[in-house]
């Protein structure tokens, strides 16, 4: 599998993958062949494509499509530490929705969604235009797996910007402005005339790893049907559990035995449960999975055997963290709790990570940040490579089948149909992670979530015993109250029931950092009527979209900012 992501990345290596302006058109073809005419093999078609799929790592990259996901939500935060993370307030802005059209983190995933689009357009038009030859067959097939990650591009430019323009060729230098509902029915219709066609693989094997197969493209159709009703105003509630049902009985997918098994850093097509998956390389490619420099303090190395320093800003919400019902192991497959000893030295304690955090900013009378490296759990989600410097190997699992489960289920409970079918399927997801386990009841998923929302106090902790930490005097074991010391202030709707609150929780519960947080609070309708942590409820849903970038206004006159911004 190994073999394979290597040969992947240096194949689309020249494909090198610059965040440049979103309709510069005229840069360089990095992945275009000089010849005028060659007969394209298999292997030459996964080069020729290449530069349409690398974006895709920009994922887990620096300030990349993860923290447009994460950092708005009630999972992630970002506070600022003794060792940084204020970053001109750029996490600030993302935890209380207080961006602007020049946010790094939206405004680096609408590029990069462009960049991805034009490249599948630009070979897409050299292989219309007979550039290669090729059967027919072949042809057709590239063609349509082109279209598909032209139309993922576009789904994930759907949910975050919404009014986008429509760019189906190369040469289109000042496109118009679509709707959101424009670009909704053009991707649904991409889509299902792709899947219609059925000319991509439907086998899960190591020529398809790393590509939209059929299956892959179901699943993404499926994942736009179900957040239709936020993106068009229609629910489309029917179409998604048809397409949950399409990838569930194709016999093509199971879920893998163990929760972390998708997660790990030799993931690879062997792994039954990852539908479409991401890959990355930490020591052949320069696109990074930087996991490791956003979750673990500078002292990790220590724990870890790392022979490099990570940074360790961003932790979990406290509020999320006190939501998970005892005894579900996907709480700690997920953070990282507790006392971390040494790894050369077992009984040397390197840092305590415990379920506090004060504030994103907290200060003590001389300005220094009082967020110790211990507040807050950090993800341990995905297996540490520790066989790269800084810049991991993990592939990122994008489409999984547990997905497909909760989605049948959530489908059927909002059409009121087959109600023992909904528990079926979400007990079967849990039964994986959490056995054994109580099965969930119908009352269970259809009532209310156990997330408290509002906002966070202070808590108990002084400056004093602050002090004596950093001091050395006492521990934060010393302190045993601290992590039920936080007051919690509502407001307005934070304490109103969430529909389907007990499903919304196994959403969160099983894709916890996975970059779906955002687009599933829209959903069930919490993301703009709720307060956590530091930030407070935004009424008027406007930041359910993200704004469009200046840098894409003052290039395009044909733009026009999208509404509350």
């Amino acid at each position: 599998m190994k073999k394979f992501k290597i040969g992947l990345l240096i194949m689309t290596a020249a494909a090198v993958f610059c965040c440049t302006g979103c309709f510069n058109l005229d840069e360089e073809v990095y992945s275009e062949i000089t010849e005028e005419s060659f007969t394209a093999s298999q292997e030459d078609i996964v080069a020729l494509m290449g530069g349409a799929y690398v974006p895709l790592q920009f994922i887990m990259d620096w300030q990349g499509l993860f923290d447009c996901q994460e950092e708005p939500g009630d999972i992630i935060i970002t506070p600022v530490r003794p060792n940084g993370w204020d970053d001109g307030g750029t996490y600030q802005r993302m935890h209380k929705h207080t961006w602007t059209s020049e946010q790094w983190q939206p405004q680096n995933t609408y590029e990069t969604c462009f960049f991805g689009i034009n490249r599948a357009n630009s070979v897409k038009d050299e292989i219309e235009a007979g550039k290669y030859e090729m059967e027919e067959e072949l042809k057709a097939a590239t063609i349509d797996e082109l279209r598909a990650i032209r139309a993922l591009w576009y789904s994930i430019l759907l949910d975050t910007h919404g009014n986008v323009p429509i760019v189906t060729n190369f040469n289109d230098e000042l496109p118009l402005q679509a709707t959101r509902q424009q670009v909704y029915d053009f991707v649904v219709s991409e889509f299902t005339d792709i899947l219609a066609a059925e000319r991509l693989s439907k086998s899960a094997d190591m020529l398809s790893y790393g590509r939209l197969n059929h299956w892959g493209v179901m699943m993404a159709l499926m994942r736009v049907y179900m957040n239709a009703e936020v993106y068009t105003g229609t629910a489309q509630w029917r179409a998604a559990l048809d397409c949950a049902n399409a990838v569930l009985t194709s016999g093509v997918y199971s879920l893998a035995a163990d929760y972390s098994d998708n997660f790990k850093v030799e993931l690879g097509p062997s792994n039954p449960e990852v539908i479409f998956a991401v890959p990355y390389d930490g020591k052949y490619y320069s696109r990074t999975f930087c996991q490791s420099a956003k979750w673990y303090p500078p002292v990790a190395k220590n724990h870890f055997g790392w022979d490099y320093q990570t940074w360790g800003g961003s932790c979990a919400n406290p509020q999320f963290i006190k939501s998970y019902a005892e005894g579900d192991p996907r709480l700690e497959k997920t953070w990282m709790i507790g006392p971390q000893m040494g790894k050369d030295d077992p009984t040397e304690l390197i840092w305590t990570p415990i379920n506090y955090l004060p504030s994103l900013t907290c200060k003590n009378d001389a300005g220094e940040s009082m967020t110790s490296i211990d507040f807050g759990y950090r993800v341990n989600k995905f297996e540490q490579d520790l066989e790269t410097e800084f810049y991991w190997s993990n592939d990122f699992p994008y489409f999984r089948l547990a997905e497909a489960y909760l989605s049948k289920a959530e489908c059927l409970l909002r059409l009121g149909e087959d109600e023992g079918d909904a528990v079926i399927a979400v007990n079967t997801v849990r039964q994986r992670a959490v056995d054994p386990a109580p099965p969930v009841t119908l009352a269970d998923l259809t009532g209310d979530t156990r997330i408290s929302y509002g906002k966070l106090g202070w808590g108990s902790l002084t400056l004093q015993q602050w002090r004596d930490i950093k001091d050395g005097v006492i521990t934060w074991a010393d302190l045993p109250d601290l992590e039920n010391s936080q007051p919690l202030s509502q407001s307005g709707t934070d304490a109103s029931s969430v529909t389907l609150g007990g499903l919304y929780d196994e959403w969160g519960w099983e894709f916890a950092c996975e970059g779906q947080r955002r687009f599933q609070m829209i959903r069930f309708g919490t993301y703009s009527t709720k307060s956590w942590f530091n930030h407070d409820a935004v009424p008027d849903g406007h930041t359910q979209l993200f704004p469009i970038p200046m840098n894409a206004l003052n290039s395009n006159a044909n733009l026009q900012q999208n509404p509350g911004y």
